[in-house]
């Protein structure tokens, strides 16, 4: 069993204190894909990491929740992570589309409201704006994510690519989120930093720990930045990538990948005991 690790900042340690002291209360936020899958080259092929589940079943019962907050639908993360009618995982909740659908274990079922139309009217003109690129076009209901990369140079796609879907996304009333090689187009209002503190709200978390690896996670951490001024602990953990240095830069805790966020929740589990 791995030892937890000692957080970089003072904000980080008087964060993993409270959880410690007071699970009970603690919310434990997690991005799917980076955090608690590998990234893979095709995202209907990922798969939560082969003991997320395990250590999730473990320390989800000793705290106030577990949420995972991802831009993916949420039935989608859902299959993908094997969460549901798994023994421990009974107060599992998925927000999907960074929080515009909600999944409850308990009832098995998805709340979201009707889909925003611009997101069919960029679905439209997508094929002609990307033909020649070598991008792929992830479907992914409220919202579409374009994928550079399988193109030649992955990189050099994604710069061509960022104007001219954001002009696009604009003119529907959409936004684009941007990640590792992908960009998203999407509806505004909602982001993963809504999400979490919606939630945390919700469940008057006492404390909370929230876990990601990519630009859209940056509003999450801004999210517990802004809970620690009013007085809620919080600990930002990295899903290590050196693709997203900005993320490594904030965080608290920074992680070997999904590898090393299931070490840290088994870790968690084994402490609270």
């Amino acid at each position: 069993m791995s030892s937890l690790p000692t957080p970089a900042t003072k904000a980080g340690q008087d964060g993993l204190a409270a959880l410690l002291d007071q699970p009970g209360k603690a919310l434990i936020g997690l991005d799917f894909d980076g955090t608690l899958a590998p990234i893979v080259a095709d995202p209907e092929l990922a798969r939560a990491h082969p003991r997320a589940l395990s250590a999730l079943a473990a320390l989800a019962p000793k705290v106030a929740a577990v949420a995972v907050i991802t831009g993916r639908p949420a039935e989608v993360a859902v299959r993908n992570g094997g969460f549901a009618d798994v023994p421990g995982l009974e107060h599992l909740v998925v927000l999907g589309h960074y929080g515009a659908e909600r999944w409850d274990a308990r009832s098995g079922k998805v709340t979201a409201p009707e889909p925003h139309p611009g997101v069919a009217a960029v679905r439209a003109e997508l094929p002609g704006l990307l033909d020649g690129s070598g991008t792929w076009v992830e479907e992914k209901g409220r919202a579409v994510a374009v994928h550079t990369r399988r193109a030649a140079d992955p990189q050099a796609a994604f710069d061509a690519l960022r104007e001219p879907l954001t002009d696009l996304a604009t003119r529907h009333g959409l936004i684009v989120e941007p990640g590792r090689m992908v960009l998203e187009l999407r509806p505004p209002g909602m982001d993963k930093g809504v999400a979490l503190s919606e939630f945390a709200r919700e469940i008057d978390a006492g404390s909370v720990l929230y876990a990601g690896d990519d630009l859209g996670d940056l509003p999450a951490y801004s999210a517990v930045d802004t809970l620690r001024t009013t007085g809620t602990p919080g600990l930002l953990v990295c899903s290590g990538s050196d693709e997203v240095t900005e993320l490594r830069e904030r965080a608290d805790v920074v992680v070997d990948g999904p590898e090393g966020v299931v070490e840290l929740l088994a870790a968690l589990a084994h402490r609270i005991g």
